[in-house]
Order: C-alpha cells, then sequence, then structure tokens
C-alpha cells in the first residue's frame, strides 16, 4: 500500500499536558489575522500510540532515552535494507510470506517531542497513556465482526462461516480494498509509511488531505462556536461530519455522524467502524512557527472514558504522493481467486463441498 516513496457534543480536553503554544508575533498568519496552517507536513514519529505498561504514569522519556530509540531505528533501517540472499529458501506451507521490505517503511527517525520533551506515548489520557477499557458494546461490536488478521491455521479455514473473509470484494475490509483507514484520517495517527498530510487553508474552510488513504477532509469554519451546525444526525458519513471555529489561536474542530456500518473493518486489524454516538475533538494551534500542536479527544460508548492525545506535526518540503494501493489492482483479485483454488482443494480432499 506504499507509494514508493523513500525517507529515512462537547468533549472536554482531560487533563490533556503540554498545551504552550508560540507566541503571536512568532507564528505565520492570513490577512485576516488568524494562524496559517497551509503547507505540508510529515508527521511521521517512533513514538507508539500507547504507552509500554512499564512506564506507567511517566509522560516524557530522558535525552539519553530518546537517543537510544533513534539509534535502534537507525539501525534497524541498516539491518533490514540489505539485499536478501538469492539462495533463501522458500516459506514454510501455510506460513507467513511476509510484507514489504524496509525500503518502503517511513516510520520517522525520532520520537515526538512536545514542549522539549520526548513523550512516552501519543496519548496522554488516561494518565497511563494507553486506551480505556472497552464496554460490554465495544467488546460485542469487535466480536462481532470476522478476522480480518486471523493466522493461517490450516488450508480454508474460513469454509464453516456463514460470512467469510473472502467470499467477495465487499467482504474485504475497507482497509484491504483501499478505500478508508479510519486511524489515518480521524483521529490522525502517524502510520508506518504515508505520512505526509497537506492544509489549505482560507477564512472559511480548512482542507486537510490525508495520504492514506487521500481522503480530503473539507471542514467549515465559523465565526463562533454557536454558529458551528453540524449536518442534520440522518447525513453520516465514515469520517464523519466536521465543523470548526477559532479559540484564540487555536482552531476547534468538532466531529460527529459517523456511519456505523455492520460488518465493517476499517483497518487492516479488524477494528469495526465508528460507533453512531462517536465524538472526537481536534485542536489546531503552532508549538512554533514550523510545528503544529495536534491534541485530540474522542469519546464514545465503546469506551469506558473518553481518551486524549497530542503530538506534533513538523513542516516538510516534502510531496503528498498518490496513494497508489493494492499494487496495480491485482491484490484484490488475486486474494478472490486464491481462496476459491483452495476451497476447491478442501472440498476434493474432502469429497464435499462449502
Amino acid at each position: 500500500m506504499d507509494n514508493g516513496r523513500t525517507r529515512i457534543a462537547f468533549v472536554l480536553m482531560i487533563g490533556v499536558a503540554g498545551t504552550g503554544t508560540a507566541t503571536a508575533e512568532d507564528i505565520p498568519r492570513t490577512p485576516n489575522g488568524k494562524p496559517d496552517f497551509s503547507g505540508n507536513y510529515d508527521i511521521s514519529s517512533l513514538t507508539p500510540v500507547q504507552r509500554s505498561p512499564g512506564l506507567g504514569e511517566r509522560l516524557t522519556l530522558t535525552e539519553s532515552e530518546a537517543e537510544e530509540i533513534r539509534l535502534r531505528e537507525a539501525r534497524n533501517i541498516e539491518t533490514r535494507s540489505q539485499a536478501s540472499d538469492p539462495d533463501r529458501t522458500a516459506p514454510p506451507v501455510g506460513g507467513s510470506v511476509g510484507g514489504y521490505n524496509y525500503f518502503f517503511m517511513d516510520r520517522g527517525t525520532s520520537a515526538v517531542r512536545v514542549d522539549g520533551k520526548y513523550r512516552t506515548s501519543l496519548l496522554v489520557t488516561p494518565p497511563n497513556g494507553r486506551f480505556p477499557p472497552l464496554t460490554e458494546r465495544g467488546e460485542a461490536r469487535r466480536n462481532g465482526l470476522y478476522g480480518f488478521s486471523k493466522r493461517n491455521t490450516g488450508p480454508a479455514w474460513w469454509r464453516d462461516r456463514v460470512v467469510g473473509p473472502y467470499d467477495g470484494p465487499e467482504s474485504l475490509s475497507i482497509a484491504d480494498r483501499c478505500l478508508f483507514s479510519l486511524e489515518a484520517t480521524i483521529p490522525i495517527y502517524p502510520k508506518n509509511y504515508n505520512n505526509i498530510k497537506t492544509i489549505v487553508q482560507t477564512d472559511t474552510h480548512l482542507m486537510v488531505l490525508i495520504e492514506w488513504m487521500h481522503y480530503a477532509r473539507v471542514i467549515p469554519i465559523s465565526a463562533s462556536r454557536e454558529e458551528a451546525r453540524h449536518l442534520p444526525p440522518e447525513i453520516r458519513s465514515r469520517a464523519g461530519d466536521s465543523v470548526a471555529w477559532w479559540e484564540g489561536d487555536t482552531l476547534v474542530v468538532d466531529t460527529t455522524n459517523f456511519l456505523e456500518e455492520k460488518w465493517i473493518a476499517t483497518t487492516l486489524f479488524g477494528e469495526p467502524s465508528p460507533p453512531a454516538d462517536q465524538h472526537v475533538v481536534e485542536r489546531f494551534s503552532f508549538q512554533d512557527a514550523e510545528t503544529i500542536l495536534y491534541r485530540f479527544t474522542l469519546e464514545s460508548g465503546d469506551w469506558e472514558t473518553p481518551y486524549s492525545g497530542e503530538y506534533t506535526w513538523p513542516a516538510t518540503d516534502d510531496k503528498l504522493y498518490e496513494f497508489a494501493c493494492h499494487e496495480g489492482n491485482y491484490a484484490t483479485g488475486n486474494t478472490l481467486r486464491g481462496a476459491r483454488l483452495e476451497e476447491r482443494q478442501v472440498a476434493a480432499q474432502s469429497g464435499g463441498a462449502r
């Protein structure tokens, strides 16, 4: 799914640290005096979304710990960029054939730094920097999805399922079909590659172009929170309906009206579509003239409590590329052809059919 670029409702912002922003005279501004976020930003980062459990409620890393993370990734890039052994054997039957080589990865070169301190995670609340527990509804929604990342446990392991993951194009996840990726779109998280975001701002709208999967969020900006109006609740979309307003030099983006879809996974790992009651608040401000501080809070009935995160978006001269997905449009067809072949082989061996 890489494009081939090579580069080494009202939700409180509960307990979000690091709210410092650039001084008013330092930041770029539009002719009407508002902060101007227009530009390209590379959000790649080696900081995990969730904090390692062993770090507890520790928010920051030491300089030496951050340096070790940088060196570890540099060693990883060097090691995994070596030429493959032409005499290597085939993977074991039923085993993983692997994915992209590291040439296509773009995970960044350092941990994220907010207010001069390296962070242990992008999430800051709950205080342990981890997603809160799922509610019963959240568990049930995830259990209701058929597996997209199930390990290969034998030939045609899906044959006994009423709805199988390879029944047809529509039964593949929308991430596999390169239609939409929720976690790259809202809230916006760094990924293994395709981390460029392009912002175009006018007096009345903010457009955020998401490289993965080339999704454009066009957000109207109102004069005040009171004047910001969402679409009627019956009008919904996968990324929801976003409206925005200014609070000083911070642009607040409020998103509701998410489209809840049955049997739909929005990530490669089988996360369900956002629930209808999901509510996301994002805040864009400048940490300095070249760096956006992006903060978000998400609330939904799938989680026991809201959770919040923050990290920086450094400006870049790199360009956003086309997201040329599933390798020339062959992967979907080949996936289905391979599933039919395996089903026929199993049926012939067992003397029956699915």
